[in-house]
């Protein structure tokens, strides 16, 4: 999960940074409502965490004009103040949350987690959890790899349906046609579950 943080308190938002990034998001931290703008006009974020005051301008007013610009992020809003009005007026932009200053970063962690922890997928005797990345099969965890995982998770939330090559070729450190065919005949070993090869596009998990 990418994650902007937009926090003029440069200590306190680098201690955020490093704290996310340390359990595994990628995490980018602005100042200012100008570097915000600039950024993600030019990328794209799960998960946005905006202080509301900053010395050029409101994080409320920032997310305003996202929206009007169809950025539908999810917003997380950073407040030392218990401003209900503020409160009221973010939720109303579509925020998902508030989280009051002081805070430990291990509470902010517990919110992201809360919010977005996606649910078990069940295919079969496999059970696939895509917050931990992690694969059970008949009740027992089984690892396949890392890039197998992911070209699976892929299949599997399009299951029925064609996931294009070019899509499953992002997993893939080396990407190539050949590394691809070896992922996909590992998968397909390993967890006895059929993949078909629709020639020149990509492949299908079937639908069970």
């Amino acid at each position: 999960m990418r994650i902007l943080i937009l926090e003029d308190d440069y200590i306190f938002g680098e201690t955020l940074e490093l704290f996310l990034t340390k359990h595994g998001y990628e995490a980018t931290l602005v100042t200012t409502i100008e570097e915000a703008e600039e950024i993600t006009f030019n990328q794209k974020f799960d998960l946005y965490l905006f202080d509301i005051n900053l010395p050029d301008g409101k994080g409320l007013n920032l997310l305003e004009a996202l929206r009007f610009a169809e950025d539908n992020t999810s917003t997380i809003f950073i407040t030392a103040l218990t401003d209900l009005n503020s409160m009221a007026e973010g939720f109303k932009l579509g925020a998902i949350d508030y989280i009051k200053k002081p805070f430990v970063p291990k509470e902010l962690l517990i919110r992201i987690e809360a919010k977005f922890m996606e649910k078990n997928i069940i295919y079969g005797n496999i059970l696939y959890n895509p917050s931990a990345k992690i694969i059970i099969k008949n009740g027992e965890p089984l690892d396949i790899g890392r890039v197998p995982t992911q070209i699976f998770a892929r299949l599997l939330k399009k299951r029925g349906q064609i996931v294009l090559k070019e899509e499953l070729l992002e997993s893939l450190e080396q990407p190539s046609d050949n590394a691809l065919r070896v992922n996909i005949t590992k998968i397909k070993k390993k967890l006895s579950i059929e993949i078909k090869n629709i020639r020149s596009r990509g492949y299908i998990l079937k639908e069970i």
